[in-house]
């Protein structure tokens, strides 16, 4: 694949090497967007290193594939919207060749069975996580995210079944947080905004007139008042979301892990990365019931099993004691030394079990994909559905006009991805597609 067709042009180090601030990129070539984004990445004061991985390509203010170490800040557009988007992959105990058999049956009880898209459940389902979130959070789970959990979402979001090499066939899960964790990041973005620009800031105002125009009701019924103030401004929150536009937001905006904001952006993310987690673990397990009941059988998802069940998200921000700093992973891989992890590929090409070599040049860090080459709209406008259908012969999946933009020809090579980075991982097994799974909802 030549990449200089897509706008992808030869790295200009003399631009990084004006910030200051080492950094690696494994990348041959970036488009023009993803070089300044990561040159304003590398200038902020507190970025004391970074990385790209080589499918590296414009994001949202901070590259997708990229890494970098902050000293005492965290910077919520570094982790991106969908915290804690990743992958799960897990071996059955069924084979390829019964997989093959029925196809058919099992792509359209998965498509039956979970929500795809902006499709989600009826009713709330239950979840369990033990871990502290704030009360903007707890809104948010019960107004949105209880009835998303097991949910797969839309765009990249797939579920896939294949083999590997001694044809034992894995289920394979690449999705997120859904609306949950977007809208804990829209939150935060929002105040980290509101920090700089205090003009900017409402809920203060509306929170201080809601108390005037209610001081009867407080008088008569204090426990009441209480009721309602808190749901009012949570309901202003949301509707403050909206109105922000934070995609429009073109500054980084980080915020001290040592302030209140800082504090409650890291526990709202961390709980957002156990809730995707969730997420895919629940639609594993629905395709491991499709599975016993197309073929008899009643194994057990044994999900705390390692050497079959692999997660690795590749959005998020943690800290890292041995530098005492915040290793920030937008669209990467965490690939310490020994640590299993799952890299996609594209509809046609499977995905990569590898095991991390804890590169410190990466940040210890590896892809999360191949990387796009061709933006949504010009992949619609330039492959033909014919070249898509010709390139998923012997795949059951989602192939059809509008999943024209998550066709092979919208990625990067994985093969030659794969090859860049072989300082950072190590293939332990190539899961090739027999059936793959996405939303094709018209957006």
């Amino acid at each position: 694949m030549n990449l200089k067709e897509y706008g992808f042009n030869e790295i200009d180090h003399k631009k990084f090497q004006q910030t200051n601030t080492p950094y690696k990129i494994y990348a041959e070539l970036l488009d023009d967007i993803t070089i300044n984004q990561f040159y304003n990445v590398l200038a902020e004061p507190y970025v004391t290193y970074g990385a790209l991985m080589p499918d590296s390509h414009a994001g949202y203010t901070m590259p997708i594939g990229g890494v970098c170490s902050a000293k005492d800040m965290i910077v919520p557009q570094f982790v991106g919207f969908d915290i804690g988007c990743g992958m799960c992959a897990y071996k059955s105990d069924y084979t390829k060749e019964q997989i093959e058999s029925k196809a058919d049956f099992i792509y359209e009880q998965i498509i039956k069975r979970i929500p795809l898209g902006f499709k989600k459940h009826k009713n709330n389902q239950s979840l369990s996580i033990e871990l502290p979130k704030t009360e903007f959070a707890e809104h948010v789970l019960n107004s949105t995210g209880l009835k998303q959990i097991g949910t797969l979402g839309g765009g990249n979001h797939f579920i896939e079944i294949g083999y590997g090499a001694d044809e034992r066939a894995w289920i394979v899960i690449h999705s997120g947080s859904r609306g949950f964790g977007h809208k804990i990041a829209t939150y935060y973005m929002s105040k980290a905004y509101e920090l700089k620009n205090p003009s900017e800031g409402k809920l203060e105002a509306l929170v201080t007139d809601f108390k005037e125009r209610n001081r009867v009701f407080k008088e008569k019924n204090p426990e009441g008042f209480e009721k309602a103030l808190k749901k009012f401004t949570s309901k202003q929150k949301l509707a403050l979301l909206k109105k922000a536009k934070v995609d429009n937001i073109k500054e980084i905006l980080p915020l001290d892990v040592n302030s209140e904001l800082g504090k409650e952006y890291i526990k709202d993310q961390n709980f957002a990365l156990e809730f995707a987690l969730e997420n895919r673990k629940r639609m594993i397990f629905v395709i491991h019931d499709i599975l016993n009941e197309a073929f008899g059988g009643s194994f057990e998802f044994k999900y705390d099993d390692e050497t079959r069940f692999i997660n690795k998200n590749h959005n998020h921000a943690e800290y890292d004691e041995d530098r005492g700093e915040w290793i920030h992973r937008k669209g990467a891989t965490h690939a310490k030394k020994g640590m299993r992890g799952v890299i996609p590929g594209n509809m046609r090409d499977g995905s990569f079990v590898v095991i991390g070599k804890g590169c410190e040049d990466s940040l210890s860090s590896s892809s999360h994909g191949a990387g796009r080459v061709m933006s949504r709209k010009k992949a619609k406008a330039n492959i033909s559905l014919e070249k898509f259908e010709n390139s998923m012969q012997g795949i059951k999946g989602t192939v059809d006009e509008n999943t024209l933009d998550e066709s092979p020809f919208a990625y990067k090579d994985i093969y030659e991805v794969m090859r860049l980075q072989d300082d950072l991982v190590e293939v332990e097994e190539h899961i090739k597609v027999l059936i793959n799974v996405k939303d094709n909802s018209k957006y």
